[in-house]
């Protein structure tokens, strides 16, 4: 699969919540988040889309912040040989962070626990 809209539209498929639940999607302006068929998914289910500014990663700076972790503790360290390896060990990394991993943005809790507490950024 390429890394283009198909491959976003596959990973908005894998999503174990209900996409109405979505309120933003924050990107880059990679030609893979900013095209047609990703406009219409977010209209369909009323995203509001907020694109970063051309040149300007501060834009998204947790979304930066979070690739380079996931790049360094996860990527970099393994070789994948098959799209399976890297989907398991990229879903333990993922339920790792939100549930267990400690954030200091969040106050030194879990995203998880950041969230039942219902606070806000």
């Amino acid at each position: 699969m390429s890394r283009g809209a198909d491959l976003v539209m596959a990973a908005f498929a894998t999503l174990d919540f209900p996409l109405t639940d979505v309120e933003v999607f924050r990107t880059d302006r990679g030609s893979e988040f900013d095209n047609a068929k990703i406009d219409g998914l977010l209209d369909v289910f009323g995203i509001r889309r907020s694109l970063s500014r051309k040149g300007n990663p501060y834009d998204n700076a947790v979304v930066e912040s979070t690739n380079r972790l996931l790049k360094k503790e996860l990527i970099y360290r393994n070789h994948y040989t098959t799209i399976e390896q890297l989907r398991g060990d990229l879903n333990d990394y993922v339920w790792w962070s939100d549930n267990q991993r400690l954030h200091s943005t969040l106050g030194y809790r879990s995203p998880k626990e950041f969230t039942e507490q219902g606070l806000v950024l």
